[in-house]
């Protein structure tokens, strides 16, 4: 396959087969189409348990090219220097009934599958980027959590409740993270609403509290850099990295803190919830073998503080290869799960975030899990009993889990596939690359210029995660993703 045949409609037959593969759907069918079609307009509820929110200076941030918006958030600045943050989350529910076509499909894939080729949604474009998202200047239907954060950064009070909300602007990460670093103006839609520049100083501010408070208690900031495809119309010319910026972090921030309170809200009603959960490290002593090799020390038993605070030092000390870093404890670490939460039950926890209480609630046009969330404190706030039972949410949490799990397969696969593509005429050609992955299943390594990751098929013995070496492209099959380097010593 030629350079100019890296075109975007050949990565969609690849993606549409790997979703097929991994028993996940990727077409809508003739019942959820009826039924989307047959949706008279966005959800309009009034009475006295729906707060009216329109008044306030509601803005999402998001990728630039996003089209199914979740959330908003707006800060008020509180006596004694504590400031109220509020996050709107789309209300899903209101128009995906339980049981239905719609919600059928969303449950069998339970998330949105983000591809190098195309994006195939959770729910039908007409949902996720009109009726349920929370788009500019339309009143939506939303799930508030209201969250009082001391001068600290602990979150000294929380609420969940249903209001109607208003985008202001609909904001993009790169261009408010410029702003503010104070490398560029304030985008357009930001400087065109009065007060919304000093709202959003002030949850930055805030933000920036709330992370310090996690990270003094071992939250790790990693920075992994997934690469993104990039396209010159329907050619793929690249794969380079997304880093992380202040106003990702802004945003991550509130969504920890407001998916604890949701966690801890359900708790608090005697109602059951679906968490998500990172336990302690299976591989720790690798960990500890990679900071001894950088000249570190981690104790024997995993600490997270310690973790974190061992990742800031090499941050400083080397900024270049943190990311190579970042990605080596990533795949240390495991992946996290989804695990049902009784009342009264001691939490997991998230070993990453550091929080012990957390479950997803957030993202409800793009993750199932958080439509089920959605779903349970909506019942709790009005009084009903749990919408699932704990058989069914114990079910589908390990559901979520395996195609969560196949979801990043997919992605993977043919974000390889795209890889392959641009490296399919560079076979002899040299690369610096960090191991990735060592098991008995076999060696991978990532490469930079374009990003991409393949698997060592000469030279792998005594590789592990984390180790840097010098590889050579021996071979490339795009529609399988296959990326294979021989390792090789020298340069050139």
């Amino acid at each position: 396959m030629t350079r100019n045949s890296a075109s975007r409609y050949d990565l969609r037959a690849i993606a549409h087969q790997a979703m097929l593969q991994r028993g996940l759907e990727p077409d809508f069918s003739d019942a959820v189409l009826r039924e989307t079609k047959g949706l008279a307009g966005p959800a309009s509820a009034s009475g006295d348990a729906i707060r009216d929110l329109r008044h306030m200076l509601w803005a999402s941030i998001d990728n630039d090219d996003s089209r199914d918006l979740d959330q908003l958030s707006v800060a008020e600045p509180l006596a004694d220097g504590q400031v109220r943050i509020l996050v709107a989350v789309a209300d899903v529910d209101a128009l995906v009934a339980k049981a239905s076509a719609i919600d059928a499909h969303a449950s069998t894939n339970t998330t949105s599958v983000y591809t190098a080729a195309q994006i195939f949604p959770m729910l039908p474009e007409r949902l996720s980027t009109d009726l349920t998202s929370l788009n500019e200047g339309v009143e939506r239907l939303a799930l508030v959590v209201d969250m009082t954060v001391a001068t600290n950064g602990t979150v000294a009070a929380g609420d969940v409740y249903r209001a109607t909300v208003v985008n202001r602007a609909k904001l993009a990460y790169n261009s408010v993270a410029a702003w503010l670093d104070g490398t560029a103006p304030a985008p357009a839609k930001l400087g065109a609403v009065g007060g919304l520049d000093d709202n959003l100083r002030l949850q930055d501010r805030t933000a920036q509290a709330m992370r310090r408070e996690r990270c003094a208690h071992g939250a790790l900031q990693l920075d992994t850099e997934e690469a993104r495809a990039v396209y010159d119309n329907d050619t793929l010319i690249d794969m380079r990295p997304d880093p992380r910026n202040r106003a990702k972090d802004l945003i991550e921030d509130f969504m920890v803190a407001a998916n604890g309170v949701t966690a801890r809200y359900l708790e608090a009603k005697g109602f059951p919830s679906v968490r998500r959960v990172l336990k302690t490290p299976e591989r720790w002593d690798r960990i500890v073998e990679l900071a001894r090799g950088l000249g570190g020390h981690l104790p024997e038993t995993p600490d997270a503080a310690a973790l974190d605070a061992f990742l800031e030092q090499r941050r400083a000390a080397d900024p270049e290869r943190f990311p190579d870093l970042s990605l080596s404890v990533v795949k240390l670490l495991g992946s996290g799960e989804y695990s049902l939460e009784l009342p009264g039950q001691t939490p997991e926890g998230h070993f990453g975030l550091a929080v012990r209480d957390y479950t997803h609630s957030t993202a409800p046009n793009r993750r199932f899990p958080d439509l089920i969330t959605l779903r349970l404190l909506k019942s709790a706030i009005a009084g009903r009993a749990a919408p699932y039972t704990n058989a069914e949410l114990t079910a589908l949490a390990a559901h979520c889990t395996l195609q969560e799990d196949n979801a990043k397969k997919v992605e993977r696969q043919v974000r390889k596939s795209a890889a392959a593509l641009i490296l399919s005429s560079r076979i002899g050609q040299r690369f610096d690359g960090i191991v990735t992955g060592a098991s008995d299943k076999g060696t991978w390594v990532r490469v930079t210029g374009p990003m991409a990751e393949g698997k060592v098929v000469r030279g792998f013995e005594g590789l592990d995660v984390g180790d840097h070496v010098r590889v050579q492209l021996v071979h490339t099959d795009v529609p399988r993703g296959f990326i294979d380097f021989a390792r090789v010593s020298g340069t050139g």
